[in-house]
C-alpha cells in the first residue's frame, strides 16, 4: 500500500449545464399525461356528460312548452323519454367519468413519481445540496401530486368543453341563425372577460403558491427537526414567527386565487345572462310571425343557461394550467436533464462479479475531485492501494478532504485520474457494483424510524433473525438488544431512542450484513463516548482480520497505530503523510 500526491496539471472546465426549463416543462407536463387508449375513456364519458346536461335542459323547456299545447301525448312521449334518459345519463356518464379518467390520472401518477425518483437518484446527495430538505420534500409530494391536475382539470374540461360548444352552437344554429351568432358572441366576450380577469388578478400568486408551500415546508420541517435546539436556546418563537409569515404569505396567494376565480364565475354568469336575454329578444319576433315555433323557441332561450355551465370549466383549467406549469417548471430544476459537473454518470452494464480475483481491491491513482458546483478541488493527485486484509487510516483536520474521499469511493461523486475496483476503472461500472464492493458507514448514521429488525434488514432481505442476532453480537450489541425485548424494539425517529455509539454498532452490523469487501468508515467515533470509543475501534478494525475483507478509517481523533497496517494523512486534498 503507498499513497502520493502532486498538483493537477489544469485546472478544472465549467459545469454542466442544464436543459433549458422551459424544454423540460413541456416533456414533464408531456409525461403527466395518461396513454390515449387510457385517456379517451374518460373524455368521451365526460363529453357525453356534458351534452347530456345541455339536452335536459333544452329538451326539458321545449316539453314543458310543448305540454301547455295540449297536443295528443303520443306526439310528448319521445321528449318524456329524452328527458329521462338525459337525466340518468347525466349522472351516470359523470360517474364513469370520474371513475375512467382518475383511473387513468392516478395510474399515470404513480408512473411519473417512481420516473422523478429515478432522475433524481444518481445526483444524490451531493447534487442535492443546494435544494433544502423542505423544499425537496415538497417538490417531491406537492408538485408531483400537482401534475394529476394536468390531465383531469386542464387537458379533458378543455377538449370536452370544446366539443359541446361547437355541438350546442351548430344545433342552436340549425334552428335560429340570429340566437346562434349571439350565443357565439356571448361565447367569445365569456372567454376573453374571464381569462382576462383571471389572469390580472390571481396569475402572479398561482405561478408562487408552488413555490410557498415549499418555503413552508421547509420553515415547518427545520423547526421540527430542530425543536429541542430552539427550545435550550430560547429562539422557538423567533422560528415559529418564521412559519407565521411563509403560512401568510401561502395564505394569500391562495386568497387572491380564489379572488380571481371568483370574478372569472361572476362574468361568465353575468354573459350567460345576457346571452339569454339577447336570445329572448332577438327570436321572440319569429314566434310572433310563426316562422318559429314555441316549444323551440323556449328551448333555445334555456340553452345558453347549460351551455355556459359548461364553458365555466374552460378559465378554471387555464388557471389551473398555470399552476401545474409552476409545478413542473419546479420539478425541472430540481432535477437537471443532465448530470452537473462533478456528478458521476452510472455505467448500468458495468460489473465486476465475473472479474478474476486480484490482489488490490481498490487502487488510485492520481485522483482529483471537487464537490459538485465547484470548481476548486478538495482532492489533488491522491495515490491509494488497498488489498485484502489492510487497515487503512486517514488522517487530517476538517476539511482535509477526507469525507470527499470517502464520497469518491462509494461513487457519490466524479473524480479525476484513475480510480479502479478489482482492476476495473470505476467509471466503467454501475453504481450498483461499486457500492456492492465499496460500502461507507457515515459519520451520523441515519436509522429508520422503526425496529431495529427492519433497520438491519434492509441490507439483507433475506436474513433471518438468527442471524440478524449472530452479527449484532458480533458488534457487541447482542446482550443490548435482549434487554430491549428483541428485535422487535423500536429505534425512534432518526435513531432518538439510540445513543450515538449504539447507532455506529447497528450501522456496521448493516454493513457486516451487506458483505462489503471494503467498508469506509467516515468519524465513526464523532457521536460516541471517549470510553466506547477505543472499544468501536477495536471492534471495526477487527473486522478485517481473516485476510478477506479491507477496513478504512477515517478520523481526526487518534487511532493506535500499532492497530493499523497504513496511516495516510491529508492536509488541503493533498497528501501530506502515509506510512505503510
Amino acid at each position: 500500500m503507498s499513497a502520493s500526491a502532486s498538483v493537477p496539471s489544469s485546472d478544472h472546465g465549467s459545469d454542466t449545464s442544464r436543459r433549458p426549463a422551459a424544454a423540460d416543462v413541456a416533456g414533464i407536463l408531456s409525461s403527466a399525461l395518461p396513454p390515449r387508449k387510457r385517456f379517451a375513456p374518460g373524455l368521451i364519458l365526460a363529453a357525453l356528460g356534458d351534452f347530456s346536461a345541455v339536452v335536459l335542459l333544452g329538451l326539458s323547456m321545449w316539453l314543458i312548452v310543448r305540454a301547455a299545447e295540449q297536443p295528443p301525448i303520443l306526439y310528448l312521449n319521445f321528449a318524456v323519454v329524452g328527458v329521462r334518459a338525459c337525466a340518468i345519463g347525466r349522472a351516470a356518464f359523470r360517474y364513469g367519468d370520474r371513475l375512467a379518467s382518475h383511473d387513468a390520472a392516478f395510474r399515470q401518477l404513480s408512473t411519473l413519481r417512481v420516473s422523478f425518483y429515478e432522475r433524481l437518484l444518481p445526483i444524490a446527495p451531493a447534487g442535492l445540496r443546494a435544494t433544502s430538505r423542505g423544499d425537496l420534500l415538497s417538490r417531491v409530494v406537492r408538485d408531483v401530486d400537482e401534475l394529476q391536475n394536468y390531465p383531469l382539470r386542464v387537458v379533458q374540461p378543455v377538449i370536452s368543453s370544446g366539443i359541446v360548444l361547437v355541438l350546442s352552437v351548430v344545433t342552436v344554429g340549425i334552428i335560429s341563425f340570429p340566437a346562434a351568432l349571439v350565443f357565439t358572441v356571448c361565447l367569445i366576450l365569456a372567454s376573453m372577460a374571464s381569462v382576462w380577469a383571471n389572469r390580472a388578478i390571481s396569475a402572479a400568486s398561482e405561478r408562487r403558491i408552488s413555490a410557498l408551500r415549499g418555503r413552508l415546508a421547509d420553515a415547518i420541517l427545520d423547526v421540527l427537526a430542530s425543536l429541542d435546539v430552539l427550545t435550550l436556546f430560547g429562539a422557538l418563537e423567533q422560528r415559529l414567527g418564521l412559519v407565521q409569515r411563509a403560512d401568510d404569505d401561502l395564505r394569500r396567494a391562495e386568497r387572491r386565487r380564489a379572488i380571481g376565480s371568483g370574478v372569472a364565475a361572476a362574468v361568465v354568469s353575468l354573459l350567460a345572462g345576457a346571452a339569454t336575454v339577447l336570445t329572448l329578444v332577438l327570436t321572440a319576433g319569429s314566434v310572433s310571425s310563426g316562422a318559429l315555433g314555441a316549444p323551440l323557441f323556449g328551448a333555445i332561450v334555456m340553452v345558453p343557461a347549460a351551455v355556459f355551465e359548461v364553458f365555466a370549466a374552460v378559465p378554471i383549467a387555464l388557471a389551473a394550467r398555470r399552476q401545474v406549469v409552476a409545478s413542473a417548471y419546479r420539478l425541472s430544476t430540481a432535477v437537471p436533464d443532465e448530470l452537473p459537473s462533478g456528478i458521476p454518470a452510472d455505467s448500468a452494464d458495468g460489473d465486476v462479479s465475473e472479474v478474476d480475483e486480484v490482489n488490490l481491491l481498490v487502487e488510485l491513482a492520481g485522483l482529483s475531485a471537487h464537490h459538485p458546483g465547484s470548481t476548486e478541488y478538495a482532492l489533488r493527485e491522491v495515490n491509494l492501494r488497498v488489498a485484502p486484509g489492510d487497515r487503512l487510516l486517514i488522517e487530517g483536520a476538517s476539511g482535509a478532504g477526507k469525507t470527499t474521499l470517502a464520497q469518491v469511493l462509494v461513487r457519490f461523486i466524479d473524480y479525476e485520474g484513475s480510480y479502479q475496483i478489482r482492476g476495473v476503472e470505476a467509471r466503467k461500472l454501475s453504481h450498483a457494483a461499486v457500492r456492492g464492493v465499496v460500502g461507507l458507514c457515515e459519520q451520523s448514521p441515519y436509522l429508520f424510524d422503526s425496529d431495529i429488525r427492519q433497520n438491519l434488514k434492509f441490507a439483507a432481505e433475506d436474513a433471518t433473525d438468527d442471524r440478524l442476532m449472530e452479527v449484532l453480537t458480533r458488534v457487541g450489541l447482542g446482550e443490548w438488544v435482549a434487554d430491549r425485548g428483541g428485535l422487535s424494539a423500536r429505534v425512534g425517529e432518526s435513531g432518538a431512542l439510540v445513543s450515538g455509539g449504539q447507532a455506529q454498532r447497528i450501522a456496521l452490523a448493516r454493513a457486516l450484513l451487506a458483505g462489503f469487501p471494503v467498508i469506509v468508515f467516515d468519524e465513526p467515533t464523532a457521536n460516541v463516548d471517549p470510553d466506547q470509543a477505543d472499544a468501536l475501534i477495536a471492534d471495526i478494525l477487527a473486522l478485517a482480520e481473516g485476510g478477506d475483507r479491507a477496513v478504512i478509517i477515517i478520523s481526526h481523533t487518534p487511532v493506535p497505530r500499532d492497530a493499523v497496517s497504513a496511516t495516510l494523512r491529508l492536509a488541503a486534498g493533498r497528501v501530506t503523510a502515509s506510512t505503510g
